[in-house]
């Protein structure tokens, strides 16, 4: 299997951009995929083409709006405001279920026919906002289950599985790419590239972490 390339699913925020220079450090040739699943801010995949054109990553985007169809959730239905503090009985209502599965699956089938055995995932379970599909477990779950459906050894990648923001933030700048992340990712569920709207639970988090991560660098 080759073991010199990945192929990142890329969306153009805060962990997949800080993933996709992990990559670029970590492999010698990176490609990226970004999905268009009728999200309702498109800037978020125009922040991925300017991210990934810049680092000399090729991406390629693909429709998947069925996925919109099939669920009713806040990201992608602008008739659904953006909680900003989820009851503890239920994930959030920015939980596109299914996505990080089709995602990946997607990005696997990709992979395979262009003889690429890493993906690279920015999913990650230390600062948990309530997503099933950011787990360990479905991650480990999913990997056996893509080499089993393919007959093909994939290896997925989380390099941010187990780091809060903060240390995410720190990642961000050892890779050298601090200020890419903080001036040109789109993380926002407003839509806001960079800081945010502030008032969202991503903003929230977002900004906490890099507040502790320049509070530490002092």
């Amino acid at each position: 299997m080759p073991t010199n390339k990945a192929l990142v699913v890329f969306s153009g925020g805060q962990d997949s951009t800080t993933c996709l220079f992990w990559a670029k450090q970590n492999f010698e040739n990176v490609w990226a995929v970004a999905f268009d699943y009728g999200q309702r801010h498109k800037i978020e995949l125009e922040a991925a083409r300017h991210i990934s054109e810049n680092a000399g990553v090729p991406l390629q985007i693909f429709k998947m709006d069925l996925l919109s169809q099939l669920t009713v959730n806040a990201l992608t239905s602008s008739g659904i405001e953006v909680e900003k503090q989820k009851p503890d009985e239920r994930p959030p209502n920015t939980l596109v279920e299914g996505r990080n599965m089709l995602f990946l699956t997607y990005a696997a089938i990709y992979a395979k026919a262009n003889n690429i055995a890493n993906l690279v995932t920015g999913v990650g379970e230390a600062d948990f906002s309530g997503y099933p599909d950011c787990r360990n477990d479905f991650i480990v779950s999913l990997n056996q289950t893509l080499n089993l459906s393919m007959n093909f050894d994939y290896k997925i990648h989380t390099p941010l599985m187990w780091r809060n923001k903060t240390q995410i933030w720190q990642l961000a700048d050892e890779l050298g790419v601090f200020e890419i992340v903080k001036d040109q990712t789109v993380t926002c569920y407003n839509g806001i590239k960079g800081a945010g709207c502030g008032e969202c639970p991503a903003c929230g988090l977002r900004n906490k972490g890099l507040q502790n991560y320049l509070a530490q660098k002092q």
